[in-house]
This record gives structure tokens, C-alpha cells and sequence, in this order.
């Protein structure tokens, strides 16, 4: 059974897009992480927050879970209940553009729920890139790689595009692969510029309500990235390219521990 907060087509707004806050409760690394404390508020909750002050005209937490349901409906979010069976955010954000009834042109940014202090600069940036295509179904961020070690990390997931933008291939190998050029060590030479892929999606919602039914293609298996899917299918990625990384989204306890010194710091901060 689906439950909605708020009727999500209530209300009139000034801007142009939607974000949706992907909030699923179990986790394989840091067991219910959404409802971990950082400070005073669940990780989910810091999320929202930092959500809230983007320029978007809504904001909808999109979760599976009874308990973030109660706890976020309590503090004024609007939340979507949705099913547990869900492959990956992607899916998750399918089923609450068609539960909401989202106009096919809409763009709909997904923050990660464990991504708490994102800056929201980010999410204008990559809803506002799609908007200016409109035959494009979904937009993503990128920065330059600096050094010879992240071009060759496979952790690192590099980007290539056109000249108008759109992406070419994402890989977890060195792309484009600078012929001729030895490779060395520490920074990059100046005239080899690869992108590093930044995880942040914009996406119109006829593409959501498409994505269930496209199958992962091979492309995608072989990289386990799931963009390809897209790409694979025929569907255009857009490229914003940004100047920074953004702050690593919450995974592992250690990674819980550092986002609540931080925030401790902050807190001390602001007293002062």
C-alpha cells in the first residue's frame, strides 16, 4: 500500500524542477544509516534540510520505510511511501513520478539521502543543465582529474562527451587515453584533461517512467555503471562540468564519525 503525505501536485511555485530525496532504511555497509544521529537529527532529516534551501518548487522524500515515513512527516517534509522491492534509487524515483503524476517534461533532481551536506549549488546546477535541453533525458556533472593516481582508479569514474555536451561513455578505465603520453606520476600533464563523473542526476520524468522497463545492457553489466543503461538505449546524458567535488556521501561508520565531527565543529562555529 502507497501512502502519500501531501497531495504532490498541491500548491503553486516559482521554479522550474523537482528534487527527490531517495531515503531507503536498510543498508548492507552502515545498517539503518537515515535514522543515525548527527548532532540532534537522523541523517535524513540533515538531508532534507540541505535540500529545502535549493531553488527548486518541491521537495519529496521518497522512502520505504515506516519509520523515516513517521519521523520526516513529523518535521514538515512531504513523503512518499514506496515499495521495498526496488533495484536502485533510479527505480525508487520511477514509482514516485508516476504515484505523484509528474508532467512527462518535468526535471527531477535525485540527492541521496546519506548525502546530508551536499552543497545544493550542485543540484541548481545539474536541474538547470537539463532544462536548457530539452530533448535531453537526463544531465550529470563532471570535474577536471588532476593526477596521474585518480585517472587510473577505477573507483574514479570517468566521462566523455561531445562538443555539444552530451555524454559519449562513462568508464571506470582512463578515458580518453592519452596516446603517446608516458604515464608518470602526481599531477597530470597540462594538455591531458580527463573528466571525473560526478553522481548527481537530473532527469525528465518520461525518461523515469521509462527506465523500469529497459533492461541493463552489457555496457552497463561490464562497468556496473547503470548510466550506460541509459546511454545503451539511445537516451541523451548531458554534461555540466563543475570546478569542485562535492563532500563524499555517508557509507561507512567511519564516514558517519567524520560528517559528525564535522558537524560538531561547524556547530562550535557558529556559537562562536
Amino acid at each position: 500500500m502507497y501512502v502519500l503525505y501531501r497531495n504532490c501536485n498541491d500548491g503553486s511555485f516559482m521554479n522550474n524542477f523537482i528534487i527527490v530525496i531517495p531515503a531507503r532504511l536498510n543498508s548492507t555497509r552502515l545498517p539503518n544509516k537515515m535514522m543515525l544521529l548527527i548532532g540532534d537529527k537522523p541523517v535524513i532529516e540533515h538531508t532534507w534540510n540541505q535540500a529545502m534551501l535549493a531553488n527548486a518548487k518541491k521537495v519529496i522524500v521518497a522512502t520505504d520505510d515506516q519509520s523515516i515515513f513517521d519521523h520526516m512527516q513529523s518535521v514538515g517534509a512531504e513523503v512518499v511511501m514506496t515499495s521495498k522491492d526496488h533495484p536502485t534509487g533510479t527505480d525508487r524515483l520511477a514509482e514516485v513520478a508516476v504515484l505523484c503524476g509528474f508532467n512527462d517534461e518535468d526535471v527531477i533532481v535525485n540527492w541521496q539521502g546519506d548525502e546530508p551536506f551536499l552543497p545544493f549549488e550542485f543540484i541548481e546546477k545539474v536541474a538547470n543543465k537539463l532544462a536548457a535541453y530539452p530533448k535531453a533525458a537526463m544531465s550529470t556533472l563532471a570535474t577536471r582529474i588532476d593526477s596521474w593516481e585518480d585517472f587510473f582508479n577505477v573507483n574514479v569514474v570517468k566521462v566523455v562527451h561531445s562538443n555539444l555536451d552530451e555524454a559519449l561513455y562513462f568508464s571506470r578505465a582512463p578515458i580518453p587515453f592519452p596516446r603517446g603520453i608516458e604515464k608518470g606520476t602526481g599531477e597530470l600533464p597540462k594538455n591531458v584533461q580527463p573528466l571525473r563523473h560526478i553522481g548527481v542526476y537530473g532527469y525528465r520524468a518520461f525518461f523515469l517512467k521509462e527506465y523500469p522497463k529497459l533492461k541493463p545492457s552489457p555496457l552497463e553489466q561490464s562497468e556496473s555503471l547503470e548510466q550506460l543503461r541509459a546511454l545503451s538505449n539511445g537516451y541523451s546524458i548531458v554534461i555540466e562540468y563543475m570546478d569542485a567535488i562535492p563532500p563524499v556521501g555517508i557509507d561507512t561508520a567511519a564516514e558517519l564519525e567524520q560528517a559528525r565531527q564535522w558537524y560538531n565543529e561547524q556547530s562550535l562555529t557558529l556559537k562562536d
